[in-house]
């Protein structure tokens, strides 16, 4: 699956379970696509970065609406990792610094192609 947002195109992996969900980037390097993409119930959520390998920018996203962005959210090893919270229908976890590098910004609509 592919994500427009601006004029920019991400080929995404796609979360669907609750398990995926659970499991996330945990242990994943970005090889072979750009991003993962998280199908969530309309409702707040929280994500967290234990075991992940790589820096993230977290986008919360309601009805194609970027609605809030964490940036750069770094690994965590532990059982104390802080949360990442935001309200959407989807969650999109790009690179660390991504946002920043396509100018990537709350209000900004999406696309899914």
């Amino acid at each position: 699956m592919k994500v427009k947002i601006n004029n920019n195109i991400f080929d995404v992996k796609t979360s669907l379970t609750k398990k995926d969900n659970q499991n996330g980037m945990m242990g994943k390097k970005f090889d072979n696509f750009d991003g993962m993409l998280f199908f969530m119930k309309n409702t707040k959520h929280s994500f967290w970065m234990k075991n992940c390998i790589v820096h993230l920018d977290i986008i919360y996203i309601n009805e194609n609406k970027i609605v809030k962005i964490h940036h750069n959210c770094k690994p965590c090893y532990d059982d104390d990792c802080d949360s990442y919270d935001g309200y959407g229908d989807l969650v999109l976890e790009l690179p660390g610094g991504s946002c920043k590098k396509y100018g990537i910004s709350d209000g900004d609509e999406i696309d899914l192609i």
